[in-house]
């Protein structure tokens, strides 16, 4: 079975946004190195509204968007990752949202959640595992 990595908003952010800095490097490393990528429809929904506003044109982030649809999983919320999300919530503290990415990433049973958003080395649920993979890269 192969390792199923789930990406965060901000790690696609910076692999698509400002290529001169050192964590959009690390960022499209992770991007062409990791055996299964895995999103959701949330990300894909978030990476939308940050890239306008960072004043990048809709044309370049439909492209970016249709890259990220054919290169990753890109798994649907539902009914059962909201209610699955307000479990997460109320039994970690994570915000509503971190929940959701959480609760979609238990839900395509990845193995580890890259994201700079959470606490580095987190296990959620005994399965899952948070990255921040700009920690040691400072």
């Amino acid at each position: 079975m192969s390792v199923k990595c789930f990406i965060d908003t901000n790690i696609w952010v910076y692999a698509h946004f400002n290529h001169t800095s050192e964590k959009c490097a690390v960022a499209l490393q992770l991007i062409e190195t990791l055996p299964i990528l895995v999103g959701s429809t949330q990300v894909l929904n978030e990476y939308y509204s940050v890239m306008l506003k960072k004043k990048i044109t809709d044309l370049l982030i439909q492209e970016n968007i249709e890259l990220m649809i054919d290169i990753a999983m890109i798994n649907t919320i539902h009914i059962s990752t909201i209610r699955d999300a307000h479990k997460l919530k109320l039994k970690y503290g994570f915000s509503y949202w971190d929940s959701l990415i959480i609760a979609s990433a238990l839900e395509a049973n990845c193995q580890f959640l890259y994201s700079e958003d959470m606490q580095a080395g987190q296990v959620i649920e005994n399965r899952l595992t948070v990255v921040n993979p700009f920690r040691d890269s400072k």
